[in-house]
């Protein structure tokens, strides 16, 4: 039993290095799907926190789990699956067979994918709002295609707050959390008491 969870971490830890597809058409950037899924599960957190009777855990862990396949399937950007066709369901079941835990990531994977429930809108967006981030950030850098992709992921977007978040995002400067422009310091310097 313990040797079997050593292999399925293992195994996850494959999404450390493989690599989402779609940067190879943008021109720029690039991730992990590990790095993805970090940053998707912080965004669950943030919306879930914005929805009060959203179920808050259910949300991140299907934002963690939602690209486990990928550890076996690699990653299929929009123009890969106009021609391959993944088996996640087989995936899955063959990544968590013999795992006390399996049958918990196989119904949240079910459940982000079939996108019945609040909880799956909620880390769709949050899957969404993480590639909003990304061409964001790709704009500001300068790549003008990134802001030809904006309008379609926005889209996609399924919540009034993941559409709310989305719409700050396209206003937002990547790097207005720690740069004030306004601010002197970045003149003088540090005062020291």
């Amino acid at each position: 039993m313990i040797k079997r969870v050593v292999e399925f971490l293992f195994e996850v830890g494959m999404l450390k290095r493989s690599p989402r597809t779609g940067y190879q058409f943008l021109g720029s950037g690039g991730e992990s799907v590990a790095d993805h899924s970090f940053r998707t599960a912080v965004i669950g957190y943030v919306l879930a926190s914005m929805e009060p009777d959203a179920d808050r855990t259910k949300v991140i862990l299907m934002c963690l789990f939602h690209d486990f396949p990928e550890a076996r399937t690699g990653d299929h950007n929009y123009v890969n699956k106009k021609y391959v066709t993944v088996d996640e369901e087989k995936a899955i079941r063959d990544q968590v067979h013999d795992l006390i835990f399996g049958d918990e990531i196989i119904s949240l994977a079910h459940e982000f994918n079939r996108g019945e429930t609040f909880e799956a809108n909620l880390s769709k967006d949050a899957d969404q709002l993480d590639l909003i981030l990304e061409l964001k950030e790709q704009l500001d850098l300068g790549n003008p295609h990134a802001k030809e992709w904006i309008p379609f992921a926005l889209k996609r977007l399924l919540t009034d707050s993941g559409r709310k978040l989305g719409q700050e995002i396209l206003t937002s400067e990547r790097d207005s959390w720690w740069f004030d422009k306004r601010a002197d310091w970045w003149i003088n310097g540090p005062k020291n008491g």
